[in-house]
């Protein structure tokens, strides 16, 4: 059983690359912020009798779940309100979204509608892509690549060897280069 030092410690490791990881997922701030206490404060109540070795396992499917459930709040929302706000930058009221549309012709970066356009799209499509690997190779992608563990924590996490570990990030690293060739993708 952790304790009551042992699940601090534990939450003061893992905050840093549980907000990155948040931040990759919702693009947003405030809501990282949020979602990282949400899941700091389930692991502590509902979990934290729990061994210190199962800490970072929970930890992290507990966090994969309220990012989720963040993504399920957030498809109730208007869509129109949505769009018009992201076109508004820095939440200035008296922005004209029109005044957006307002680019080079050709222009295809990403400060223009087309290049975010873009950009979105690309980003659905690897977002999609992920959720389609196989759970294991999915925890072993997300964890190396977005939540910069090294094999080892990785290992631990998951609870395997870091043999499988690679063998996984290995195997969801090729699925996605395939599948994003097979969509016309080249990162």
């Amino acid at each position: 059983m952790a304790s009551q030092r042992e699940l601090s410690d534990f939450l003061t490791a893992s905050e840093r690359r549980a907000f990155k990881q948040a931040m990759f997922a919702v693009r947003n701030e405030e809501s990282a912020l949020d979602i990282v206490q949400d899941a700091m404060m389930k692991l502590a109540e509902k979990y934290g009798d729990r061994p210190s070795t199962e800490l970072p396992m929970l930890f992290q499917r507990i966090l994969q779940n309220t990012i989720r459930d963040y993504y399920r709040r957030s498809k109730v929302r208007s869509l129109w309100t949505t769009l018009l706000s992201a076109l508004s930058p820095d939440d200035d009221e008296d922005h004209d979204p029109l005044e957006t549309f307002s680019g080079e012709a050709g222009s295809h970066s990403p400060q223009t509608p087309e290049g975010r356009l873009e950009q979105t799209q690309v980003l659905a499509i690897i977002e999609q892509e992920i959720e389609l690997l196989p759970a294991r190779q999915r925890e072993a992608f997300l964890l190396r690549y977005w939540e910069d563990m090294d094999v080892a924590e990785t290992a631990s996490a998951m609870g395997c060897s870091e043999g499988s570990v690679k063998t996984h990030c290995s195997r969801a690293n090729h699925t996605l280069a395939a599948a994003l060739k097979a969509r016309g993708i080249t990162l």
